[in-house]
């Protein structure tokens, strides 16, 4: 007994004594480096006697692990982490995971205190660790978290795997290795509300946001991957509801499991696709990132340093599109949140929401009616055009929530017909979204808040006595100023006439296409019924005018502008005018459609004809295979040097080159395109094009006309060589075509890459190998040797010569980051572009 009780005070006063010695005031600076790592057979106790404690301002942090990153004093940290308040202590609540931690030194060389500037992992934060909680290193290899009294709270499962070492490694990640100082396991492959630099989130996986800034629990938002794209949601009631969607169309091209990655300060999308290939899309910000991080009011954003953190999906969210933006059944326009009539702030509410002056009882539905709200929308819509559902009438939907007594608003969308829309009934129902900046949607709504029969005559009341007030005001006003008010009445009237009058007087204004009517496509498209293709901006359908001609109509779908800003768009379409463009023909605005009318292209896309090997189609032979790359340079050149503004296309592919009766190849598909003027040299985008035609500077967001050249390399190839870039029915490196291209053109074998469907390509051999060099110049990884378009023209009429030194290197995204650094960027120069809607 005697014996237990001195290995006992032992234990408590060697730490007790290592604590002080290393706060001595003689200690100019600790050691940490020599922290960063740890073996089996150790175990740390969450108190100040075993572990150092530094102290922040509301942060109680125990290092267990330290890596210097920068200077003295920034460092990554694995350790327990406490958070507390001045109201509130929560000094025997902590946490164990990984942080960036900032540490501040005194006059004498003594650490005082310290910052955490994130918590980047907590594996068990539900489960929080009390003051003499363990953490065990054992000597199987298995890393265990226990609470004071020995509950279990996690573990890495990492036993008999021959792991001997911990270490925490400066980006943050926490490994174990074995004693070939291979990782056997890390937090990377564990994301919890953070991604590092090089760390991604598969499917399966989710990015789960804590409850708020002061508390680390998971709370109710989360971002997930699936095999479509990338979703988050916010959970009401223990069930999840999507608030935003990111989808990713086409084929599968992988087996692997989807997934996102950080990679030099974008979020790459991995869906459909897998490295070492270009990602699927890319979701960016123009700055140096640290981390991303999805926060607890369900926003992604990146920090770097000290500066102020970017919402990375700004431009396809706004700020009323977060469901808890504002409070429960509050209306939000334009960031600011308001309640609705028959509501007001409650008060000392802690969360500020709106609540009933006249509360709804559960009385019978005779005794509450609706209080309608137009043009209000609601965070759920999200994705119901990807979705089957019901679709019911506006009085069903009204009385559904009258019959349901936990209702307290009915949203009713529906496109123009108040019989035919989809009924939601939220409960409860989040922030509402007042559409009042006239941002375009392609669908209506209207929100029905549940009112007492006695609040609804409060409300007409209140608002026949408004109404009064303003007639008697305006006559008095009238009889005293009658001169200003006739002024006043001329300058309303000329304002009201010039709005109602926008759209008849539209057909006057210079240099745009024709007009038509909605009623004239529709009887042209026979109600829309004849749809030939459908892309990211709508859907294309065949139609045909009085005179016979034949067009395609495209109904665009949502874009976030207003008339005049697409006016402007059609104006800018309409004025290009090349043999090698699909024409515009006219438009069409009619309430909230806007569709564009183009000339119909007889003979369909490229892909048909350059992939198709059915017997009923014939196959091109090489002048007109010639003809047609010809032809693609030169409208791509017109964009690029002989508009007013340079144009880039962004997604140049056989699927956007459409082929006339005469087969003559137009370009087609402006939706993604961008706008640059002559002074600038560089675009910065978030919008993607297709996989397998992305030029390697897409990582960086700063592009050029230069991409444009590459996709037109990339089709060139495939033109040549009679497949696609990318075709699964392939095996092993066959599968992409960019592989085995640059591999022969390194042995000098591109003869063995011509197409063999057509016994016609053998007699132009010379001809086809210098057509496979210039598109092997225009896929140079560096997008300064590629040539210009205009160039690419001169070579192919003979007036050129092609560069003699080229690189046979297949773009991948360990260069597409060297390529960012080489050139670095000035990204406050960078104009913000026009997005321009055309045929897809």
């Amino acid at each position: 007994m005697a014996t237990w009780s001195i290995k006992h005070v032992l234990q408590l006063l060697i730490p007790i004594l290592v604590h002080l010695e290393i706060n001595s005031a003689s200690a100019q600076r600790l050691n940490f480096s020599a922290s960063s790592a740890a073996h089996v057979s150790t175990t740390w106790t969450n108190n100040e006697f075993s572990v150092i404690t530094v102290n922040g301002s509301n942060w109680i942090f125990r290092p267990v692990l330290l890596k210097n990153i920068r200077g003295l004093d920034y460092y990554a940290a694995c350790g327990f982490i406490s958070y507390h308040t001045n109201e509130t202590s929560s000094d025997d609540r902590f946490i164990f995971g990984t942080a960036f931690l900032t540490m501040f030194q005194g006059g004498d060389g003594r650490w005082i205190g310290s910052r955490v500037d994130n918590v980047i992992w907590s594996p068990s934060r539900n489960k929080p660790l009390h003051q003499n909680g363990t953490l065990q290193f054992l000597p199987d290899g298995n890393l265990i978290l226990k609470d004071a009294d020995g509950t279990f709270l996690w573990s890495t499962n990492t036993s008999n795997n021959s792991i001997v070492s911990m270490e925490i490694m400066k980006n943050g990640n926490l490994i174990l290795q074995d004693r070939d100082n291979r990782t056997i396991w890390q937090s990377f492959d564990h994301p919890t509300d953070t991604l590092l630099p090089g760390q991604k989130l598969t499917a399966g996986q989710k990015l789960v946001a804590k409850v708020s800034e002061t508390n680390l629990s998971e709370g109710d938002y989360y971002l997930t991957v699936n095999q479509q794209g990338v979703f988050a949601f916010h959970m009401s009631n223990n069930s999840p509801k999507k608030y935003f969607n990111f989808l990713v169309r086409g084929e599968r091209e992988v087996i692997e499991q989807s997934y996102v990655k950080a990679i030099n300060g974008t979020l790459a999308l991995y869906i459909s696709s897998a490295e070492p290939n270009l990602p699927d899309a890319v979701f960016s910000v123009p700055s140096p990132v640290d981390y991303m991080r999805f926060d607890y009011d369900g926003h992604l954003r990146v920090y770097s340093g000290g500066n102020e953190p970017v919402d990375i999906l700004n431009g396809m969210l706004s700020e009323c599109d977060y469901p808890t933006v504002c409070g429960n059944l509050e209306l939000c326009s334009n960031g600011r949140c308001f309640c609705p009539a028959g509501f007001k702030r409650a008060n000392g509410s802690g969360n500020n929401e709106c609540v009933e002056i006249n509360p709804t009882r559960c009385e019978g539905s005779h005794s509450h009616g609706f209080q309608e709200l137009k043009e209000v929308y609601y965070f759920e819509y999200v994705g119901l055009e990807d979705e089957a559902v019901n679709e019911t009438d506006v009085e069903s939907c009204k009385q559904a929530c009258l019959r349901d007594c936990s209702c307290k608003v009915a949203l009713f969308r529906f496109f123009s017909d108040l019989s035919k829309g989809y009924c939601l009934l939220p409960s409860p129902a989040l922030s509402l979204i007042s559409n009042d900046n006239g941002e375009y949607y392609n669908y209506n709504s209207s929100a029905f808040i549940k009112l007492s029969n006695d609040m609804l005559n409060e409300t007409k009341s209140a608002a026949s006595a408004r109404q009064i007030r303003i007639i008697v005001g305006s006559v008095v006003a009238a009889v005293a100023v009658t001169t200003a008010i006739i002024g006043i009445w001329i300058v309303i009237r000329k304002k009201r006439t010039m709005d109602e009058d926008f759209d008849e007087n539209i057909d006057q204004l210079s240099e745009l296409p024709q007009r038509f009517s909605y009623q004239e496509l529709k009887v042209a498209t026979e109600d829309f019924t004849r749809k030939i293709g459908a892309g990211g901006f709508g859907s294309v359908y065949e139609g045909a005018l009085g005179s016979g001609e034949k067009i395609a109509v495209k109904c665009l779908d949502y874009l976030g502008r207003g008339k005049k800003e697409f006016l402007a768009e059609v104006k800018t379409i309409g004025s290009i005018h090349h043999i090698n463009l699909v024409k515009l023909i006219g438009f069409c605005i009619h309430k909230q459609f806007k569709l564009l009318v183009y000339e119909f292209m007889s003979n369909g896309s490229l892909d048909r004809w350059i992939y198709g090997k059915s017997s009923d189609q014939p196959t091109l032979d090489w002048q007109m295979r010639r003809k047609i790359i010809h032809d693609i340079a030169k409208g791509l050149a017109y964009l690029h040097e002989e508009c007013r503004q340079t144009i880039i296309h962004l997604d140049i592919k056989p699927q956007n080159i459409l082929l006339d009766a005469h087969l003559c190849a137009k370009i087609s598909d402006f939706g993604l395109s961008k706008l640059i003027d002559r002074d600038e040299s560089r675009v910065m985008t978030t919008i993607r094009g297709t996989p397998g035609y992305m030029a390697p500077e897409w990582l960086s967001s700063c592009i050029t006309e230069k991409a444009d050249v590459y996709s037109f390399g990339i089709v060139v190839m495939e033109i040549v060589c009679g497949r696609k870039n990318l075709d699964r029915n392939e095996s092993g490196e066959l599968v992409h075509l960019l592989t085995v291209f640059m591999k022969k053109a390194e042995e000098d074998r591109l003869i063995d890459m011509i197409d063999n469907c057509y016994n016609g390509m053998q007699q132009n051999v010379p001809e086809i190998l210098q057509m496979m060099r210039l598109a092997l110049w225009c896929l140079q990884s560096d997008f300064i040797v590629r040539p210009s378009m205009s160039r690419v023209v001169q070579v192919i009429e003979g007036t050129s010569d092609i560069e003699v030194t080229l690189e046979h290197n297949v773009p991948h995204l360990n260069n597409l980051a060297a390529i960012t650094r080489k050139y670095d960027f000035d990204t406050t120069s960078l104009v913000c572009p026009s997005k321009l809607s055309g045929p897809r």
